[in-house]
C-alpha cells in the first residue's frame, strides 16, 4: 500500500496571518476599552461658538466679555462698519479688534446721565473719523449706537445714502458728513432726529429740493452748501432759529423769501453766494440786527439795494458783488459802524459811491460817472442797467399778515378811532363855555363895550374854528419793526450744549481778482457765466482749492455753543 502524501506546511501561513491580524485586534481593543495610545495626537482646539448679527453678518465670539449691553451693541455696529469699509489707506481702524470698543481709534465713550437713565453705564458717545480718507458706506447696524451724541466723518470717501436706521439715534446732537460722496435727495431720516442742533452735509452730491421741514427744526447751525439742490429756498425760511446758515454753491434759483426778517433775533451769518437767485433783496433784511456776515454775491439779483440795510447794525462783511443791482447805494450804509468790508463790484450802481468807505471797499465795474474803473458806456446804457419792477419777479408777499411786519402797525393805522373818539366827536362840553360864552370871563376886566365887539377867543391848539378838537396826524411809523411772536421759535436765541466748545468754519466766498485784500475767506468759485467770464471770474472745481480761513466769529453771548466743522482737505496740484 503506497504511503499517503504529507500534509502541507501550515506554520508559515499561521505566521503571516498573525502579522496582519494583530494590528487590527489592537485597534479594536483600544477603541472598545478607550485605550489611549502613548503616541501624542495633535488635534486643533475647537473654535468658540459664534453668534451672528445684522445684514453684514457680524459674528460675536462667545468668549468675548463686554462691560455692558451698550458696549456689546457698539461692537456689533463698529465691526459691521469695518466690513463696509472698502479702503482704509491710513490703517485708521487697524485696532478695531476685541471687546474694548472704547479704545478703538476715533471712538469715545462716556457715562450715561444718571438723571435720565438711573445708572451710569459707559456708552459710545462720539465717533470722529474726520480726514481718515476711508472709502465705503454706512451700514444699517450703525443704528445700534442709540446713545451716540456726535457723529463726525467729514473728508472721507463714504458714498451711498444715510441709512434709515439713523432714526434710532435719539440723542444725536451733531452730525457732520461733509466732503464725502453721498448721493440722493436730502436725507429724510435727518428730519426725525429730535436732539439735532448742528447739521453739516456740504460738499456732497445731494440733489432735489431742500425740504421746508428742515427750517421747522430747532437747529443752531445748518450747512448745505456745495451740493446740487434746486427748486428755490422754502418760504418758511424765517421759522428757522439758526445762528449760521450756509446754502452757497447750489442751483436753487428763485427769490430770497421775505420771511428772512423773522430770523433777526438769532441769525449771525448767512451765505447765499452762487445760488442762481433772482428777484430783489427784500426790505426785511434790515431786521437782521445781529448778522455779522451777509453774502449774496454771484447771483442774478436785481433792483435797488434796500435803504433798510441800515438796520443791519452788527454787519461786518457785506458782499453783494456780481449781481445786477441798479440805482444809487443808499446813504444808510454809512450808519453801519461795524462794517469792515463792503464789496459791491460788478453791478450797475449809479450816482456816487458812499463817502463813508469802510476799511475795505470794492466798487469797481459799476456805472459811477466820476470813477475810472467802471463799466463802459455801452454796458451802462444796456437793458441790464435799467431799473426793474421787483413785483415782476413773482416774489411778492403772498401772505402779508404772516410774512411782513405790517401786523405791528395795523392797530394804529386801521383803528385809531377808539383812542380819539371822545375828543373828536364830543369835545363840546369841555370847550363850549370859553367858545360860545366868553363874555362872563373877559367882560369885567377887559372889555366894557357891548359883547358884540368882543373878539372871539383863539381856539385852543388842535381845535377847529367850530370848536371841535381835531386830533393830530399819527406820527410816522418806523420802516421796520421786530416780527410778531410766533413762528415756532423759542424766546431764547441760543442753545446750550455740552462742553467742550468747538469752532466752526463757514464756507468762504469766491475769489475775485479785485478782492485780494478782503479779510473774508474764499470759497470755491462758481462756473463762469457768459456775461462775466471775460471779467476774469474763474471756473469752480468741485472740491475746495485750498484750506480756508474762517471769517471772524460772530459775537455771541457767554455760554453759547460754537460748533466745529473742519474744512475740506487740501488737494495738492489741483
Amino acid at each position: 500500500m503506497p504511503p499517503s502524501p504529507s500534509p502541507p506546511c501550515i506554520l508559515p501561513l499561521l505566521f503571516l496571518f498573525t502579522i496582519f491580524t494583530l494590528p487590527l485586534i489592537h485597534t479594536t481593543f483600544a477603541n472598545n476599552h478607550h485605550y489611549v495610545s502613548k503616541t501624542p495626537v495633535y488635534e486643533p482646539e475647537p473654535e468658540p461658538e459664534l453668534m451672528q448679527y445684522g445684514p453684514e453678518g457680524v459674528q460675536v465670539p462667545s468668549n468675548l466679555v463686554f462691560e455692558n449691553q451698550y458696549i456689546q451693541r457698539a461692537y456689533i455696529a463698529l465691526q459691521a462698519w469695518k466690513r463696509a469699509m472698502l479702503s482704509d489707506p491710513m490703517n485708521f481702524t487697524v485696532n478695531w479688534v476685541g471687546s474694548d470698543v472704547c479704545s478703538y481709534n476715533g471712538i469715545f465713550c462716556a457715562p450715561l446721565p444718571v438723571s435720565t437713565y438711573h445708572h451710569s453705564a459707559r456708552v459710545v458717545a462720539s465717533v470722529d473719523l474726520n480726514h481718515a480718507d476711508i472709502a465705503g458706506y454706512l451700514p444699517d447696524e450703525l443704528g445700534l449706537l442709540s446713545e451716540l451724541a456726535v457723529f463726525h466723518i467729514n473728508s472721507n470717501r463714504f458714498c451711498g445714502t444715510v441709512p434709515q436706521t439713523f432714526s434710532s439715534l435719539k440723542l444725536l446732537y451733531e452730525l457732520d458728513i461733509s466732503n464725502n460722496r453721498f448721493v440722493g435727495k436730502f436725507p429724510p431720516v435727518l428730519l426725525s432726529l429730535p436732539s439735532l442742533k448742528f447739521l453739516d452735509i456740504r460738499f456732497n452730491e445731494f440733489e432735489g429740493p431742500i425740504p421746508s421741514a428742515v427750517f421747522d427744526k430747532p437747529l443752531d447751525a445748518l450747512f448745505v452748501n456745495n451740493n446740487r439742490f434746486k427748486n428755490g429756498i422754502p418760504s418758511n425760511l424765517g421759522k428757522s432759529p439758526v445762528s449760521v446758515l450756509v446754502m452757497a454753491n447750489n442751483e436753487l434759483g428763485g427769490c430770497i423769501p421775505s420771511s428772512i426778517g423773522y430770523m433777526g433775533n438769532t441769525l449771525n451769518e448767512i451765505i447765499l453766494l452762487n445760488d442762481n437767485l433772482t428777484g430783489c433783496l427784500p426790505e426785511e433784511i434790515g431786521m437782521l440786527k445781529h448778522v455779522t456776515v451777509f453774502d449774496v454775491s454771484f447771483n442774478k439779483l436785481s433792483g435797488p439795494l434796500p435803504a433798510s440795510i441800515g438796520g443791519m447794525k452788527a454787519v461786518e462783511q457785506l458782499d453783494v458783488a456780481h449781481n445786477r443791482f441798479t440805482g444809487e447805494i443808499p446813504k444808510t450804509v454809512c450808519s453801519l459802524t461795524n462794517l469792515q468790508n463792503f464789496t459791491y463790484s460788478f453791478n450797475y450802481f449809479t450816482g456816487q459811491p458812499p463817502t463813508c468807505a469802510p476799511k475795505v471797499a470794492n466798487g469797481s465795474d459799476n456805472c459811477f460817472a466820476a470813477k475810472t474803473d467802471q463799466r463802459s458806456k455801452a454796458e451802462c446804457s444796456s437793458t441790464m442797467a435799467h431799473p426793474v419792477n421787483c413785483n415782476s419777479f413773482g416774489c411778492t408777499r403772498t401772505k402779508p399778515p404772516v410774512y411782513t411786519p405790517r401786523p405791528a402797525h395795523k392797530p394804529p393805522v386801521y383803528s385809531p378811532t377808539p383812542a380819539h373818539k371822545p375828543p373828536v366827536y364830543s369835545p363840546t362840553p369841555a370847550h363850549k363855555p370859553p367858545v360860545y360864552t366868553p363874555t362872563p370871563t373877559h367882560k369885567p376886566p377887559l372889555y366894557t363895550p357891548t359883547p358884540t365887539v368882543s373878539p372871539t377867543p383863539a381856539s385852543p391848539s388842535g381845535m377847529s374854528s367850530k370848536g371841535f378838537y381835531s386830533p393830530p396826524p399819527p406820527s410816522s411809523y418806523p420802516s421796520l419793526v421786530p416780527p410778531p411772536p410766533g413762528w415756532g421759535m423759542s424766546s431764547q436765541s441760543k442753545y446750550h450744549s455740552p462742553p467742550p466748545p468747538y469752532v466752526y468754519n463757514s464756507p468762504p466766498p469766491p475769489p475775485s481778482h479785485d478782492e485780494s485784500s478782503k479779510t473774508y475767506p474764499e470759497s470755491p468759485p462758481p462756473p463762469p457765466s457768459e456775461d462775466e467770464s471775460s471779467k476774469g471770474f474763474p471756473a469752480s472745481p468741485p472740491p475746495p482749492i485750498r484750506r480756508h480761513v474762517s471769517p471772524r466769529p460772530p459775537r455771541l453771548t457767554p455760554g453759547t455753543y460754537i460748533y466745529s466743522s473742519p474744512p475740506p482737505p487740501i488737494y495738492p496740484n489741483y
